[in-house]
This record gives C-alpha cells, sequence and structure tokens, in this order.
C-alpha cells in the first residue's frame, strides 16, 4: 500500500552519504542527488544515513539540508528525512505552540492517535517528552481547554490492541452508548471518550456499521447534525481517520491544492506521514471523491524540485 520505491540494490549508507556529501559541495547543491538517494530510501535506511553521515562528517544531516535548501523543497525533505515519531512528535509540538488552535491545526494530533499505529503513538510520546521535557498530554492539557482538551488527552493517552479482534455484542451495546449521548448532545460523555479512546481500530469499526445498521444513519453524520461547533467537528475528524484513514488524507491533499494557492504544510505532512503506509489506498479514494488524479493536482499546484521530491514519494518517478 506504500508508494515509496525503495530499489533492489540499496548502496551502503556510507555510499549514499558520500553522494549526499558530493551532492553539497561546490557551487550550489545537486538537488537530484538529495532526491533520487533521500526519496527512495525507507525509515530505518534514513535512519542509518543520518548516524552514518554524523559519523563520517562530524555534521548533522538536517543541519546541512537547512542550510543547503530552500523553500517549501527544503521543508519537505528535512520532514521525510526526520524519523518518523521524532517528525510526528515536532509536527505536535508545532500545533499545541500556535496562537490559533483550531480543528485545522489539531488534524495532526488526531492523526497521531486515530490513524496511526499503536506503536507509533507511543514512541511519539517518548520522543516529545524527551525532546520538549514534558509529555505530550501535558501540553494538550496546559494549551487547550475543554472539551476538547478532555477527547484528546484521551486520544493521545490510549494504547489500542493492534490485532483484528471484533466482539459483535460489545459492537452492538457501545454503538447504543454512543447514540445515547449523541442523541442527548453530551458528545464529550466519558462513554464517548472511553470507547472512541481505548477500543483496537476493528472493533470500533464494527461499532460504527452497528450503529448505521441499527439507527438508520452514519454516526458521523449524526455528529454533524449535532451543531457545526468544534467539538462536533473534531468528533468526526477522529470517526473517518479510524474508519477511513485513506479518504481523510485525500481530503487533506485535495484542500491543500485546489482553490488559491497551495497549503504546503497539509500538503507536507500527508504525503511524508503516508508514503510508507497506505499512499496507494490514498490515491484510490482520492479518484473516487474527486475524479481526478493526486498526483496530477500535485503537478499542476507545485514545481521544480519540489515537485519532483513530491511525485518520487508518491511512486511516479524513479
Amino acid at each position: 500500500m506504500a508508494t515509496l520505491r525503495v530499489p533492489e540494490a540499496v548502496p551502503s549508507p556510507e555510499q549514499d552519504c558520500e553522494r549526499l556529501h558530493k551532492a553539497f559541495q561546490g557551487f550550489g547543491t545537486d538537488e537530484e542527488a538529495v532526491i533520487w538517494v533521500l526519496g527512495h530510501r525507507n525509515a530505518s535506511q534514513r535512519r542509518e544515513i543520518r548516524d552514518t553521515y554524523q559519523r563520517l562528517y562530524n555534521k548533522s544531516l538536517i543541519d546541512v539540508l537547512h542550510s543547503e535548501l530552500s523553500g517549501d523543497f527544503r521543508d519537505a525533505v528535512i520532514l521525510w528525512t526526520y524519523d518518523p515519531p521524532e517528525r510526528d512528535a515536532k509536527l505536535a509540538r508545532d500545533a499545541l505552540k500556535q496562537k490559533k488552535k483550531g480543528i485545522e491545526q489539531l488534524k495532526v494530533l488526531v492523526e497521531i492517535a486515530c490513524a496511526s499505529s499503536p506503536h507509533h503513538l507511543m514512541a511519539v510520546r517518548q520522543v516529545y517528552g524527551s525532546l520538549f521535557e514534558c509529555s505530550l498530554e501535558e501540553d494538550i492539557a496546559s494549551n487547550l481547554s475543554l472539551p476538547l482538551r478532555k477527547l484528546l488527552v484521551g486520544l493521545v493517552s490510549s494504547y489500542r490492541y493492534d490485532r483484528e479482534l471484533v466482539d459483535s455484542g460489545i459492537a452492538s451495546s457501545e454503538a447504543l452508548k454512543l447514540h445515547e449521548a449523541i442523541k442527548t448532545k453530551q458528545l464529550d460523555h466519558n462513554h464517548v471518550v472511553s470507547i472512541l479512546s481505548t477500543r483496537n481500530i476493528f472493533q470500533l469499526r464494527e461499532t460504527f456499521e452497528c450503529y448505521k445498521q441499527n439507527y438508520g444513519t452514519s454516526i458521523d453524520q449524526d455528529i454533524k447534525n449535532c451543531g457545526a461547533g468544534d467539538l462536533e467537528s473534531l468528533l468526526t475528524l477522529v470517526i473517518t481517520c479510524i474508519d477511513t484513514p485513506e479518504k481523510h488524507f485525500a481530503q487533506v491533499i485535495n484542500e491543500s491544492v485546489v482553490g488559491l494557492g497551495t497549503d504546503e504544510e497539509s500538503l507536507n505532512r500527508a504525503t511524508v506521514s503516508r508514503a510508507e503506509i497506505d499512499m496507494i489506498k490514498i490515491r484510490e479514494e482520492y479518484s473516487t471523491l474527486f475524479k481526478t488524479s493526486l498526483e496530477d493536482d500535485v503537478k499542476g499546484d507545485t514545481s521544480g524540485d519540489y515537485k519532483d521530491f513530491l511525485l518520487t514519494l508518491l511512486g511516479a518517478r524513479l
């Protein structure tokens, strides 16, 4: 399901570092070499390259990329070069430290908690504490107010079972609890937070299906019918990231490239975070939702090395 294309014969980390080091020498930078090396290596290989570069040249590869590259291309390459847990910890911190913390800014927290593996969420929390000397939960609690705080603390504090285990009886009973909370507009009820925070993804998908079968409408539609506030929007986002993450990220990418200007931060986040996970499904969902090619839309809204790098991660170039 990943679009990242790693060659069958991968050079050693030392060879990759030598090529990168050469790309940074002399007048200007060989951006194509940077794309070729980093854009065709998986997370563990990129980690080896960073460690080896530091050992060989006594320099941080991230720092060198920051000084040698520029603009949106630099931002995307650096985001990709970070270890995924460190990348997401930094994205979460940036979101929580922004002056405005609306749903658009909080999307990354929901993505980390609901569209990632339990192991990845745990790793993000560990890295977050090491980097910022406080927990992710503490930062959410101190930067957000109720009821968003209650839901997000619950989501990032969870450790879901990561196997496909489903109990239809539990799904039916918890669909009832969710329906009662939504019907009475108690969207931050303890039952809602507990169910969404603790059940495994497959169990929750079964619960959402039971909800639709038992009550005639989808859970996200009933939540939307409660109003248009931040809590309703956040809960709808949570449901989508759990139920159909490929739909969520297809929408993020579409919103980032359609209309006036480009939202490069959202485009980078979605492309970089999913290229090794489910970008093929996202491309298929994008085509279904918007009747156009994701690659074509990205190509039409970006240019130069930045465009080439994103298309590389999307599997369009080798």
